[in-house]
């Protein structure tokens, strides 16, 4: 009889407490004027092979460096690395997400000057419900979907579409090969999260990389004009 109550309660305790250090990291990475994205998709989305292309492509002009939540293994972290931007793993063991305290362990651990970064990504484990709840102190949450995945994931998925700032539609190379329809997948995101911006792109072939990258370069100047302000 009390089960379901007593879980709910420990649930909100968790959550609050989540809040709390978010809020402390969030404060900590605008006084050092770091952009921070996090990445959130399904598993095969293709969110580590576009944060590679991210961090290799923005090398050129800012610093970079990035976060990587998996259950088990370093393998996106050195993936990852092939980037030469700074990578730190999280393993999370049996939980499904990040959580704040996760990225503050992190950055303590690894001794990192955020005041000498410009980006700083974080990208969650692969899934689309639990890490929808968790606030990590970002500025920018990006949901990804492939299109291999079809385009119902956003009204199967409403939650982390509501919770994301941004929308991205990986491997664009295989549309014709899959049959996916751009046009619905816009409409679905659209239904779901009215006004959200889209951006579609393939890491593999490079199309759609230069609008993201200075998209993100906008979102950076802004935060920073804002701090001056």
């Amino acid at each position: 009889m009390h089960a379901e109550p007593r879980l709910i309660e420990v649930r909100k305790n968790v959550l609050k407490q989540n809040d709390v250090v978010a809020r402390s990291l969030r404060d900590r990475f605008r006084a050092a004027g770091v952009f921070v994205v996090s990445l959130v998709s399904s598993p095969g989305s293709g969110k580590t092979a576009f944060l590679e292309k991210i961090l290799t492509l923005l090398r050129s002009n800012y610093r970079v460096a990035a976060l990587v939540g998996d259950l088990a293994t370093e393998n996106d972290a050195l993936r990852l690395a092939r980037s030469k931007a700074p990578v730190r793993q999280i393993t999370t063991g049996t939980l499904c997400h990040l959580e704040a305290a996760m990225v503050q362990n992190a950055l303590e651990e690894e001794e990192w000057d955020i005041n000498r970064l410009d980006f700083l990504f974080i990208e969650n484990v692969g899934n689309l419900v639990c890490p929808s709840s968790y606030d990590l102190g970002e500025d920018l949450r990006i949901v990804l979907i492939s299109v291999t995945e079809g385009e119902d994931k956003p009204l199967k998925y409403p939650t982390i579409f509501n919770s994301a700032d941004v929308a991205v539609v990986t491997k664009i190379d295989l549309a014709a090969a899959v049959e996916f329809s751009w046009e619905t997948a816009y409409k679905n995101i659209q239904s779901v999260r009215p006004g959200m911006q889209v951006f579609k792109l393939s890491a593999k072939t490079g199309e759609g990389m230069e609008e993201q990258l200075n998209f993100l370069g906008a979102r950076l100047s802004q935060l920073r004009q804002s701090a001056v302000v």
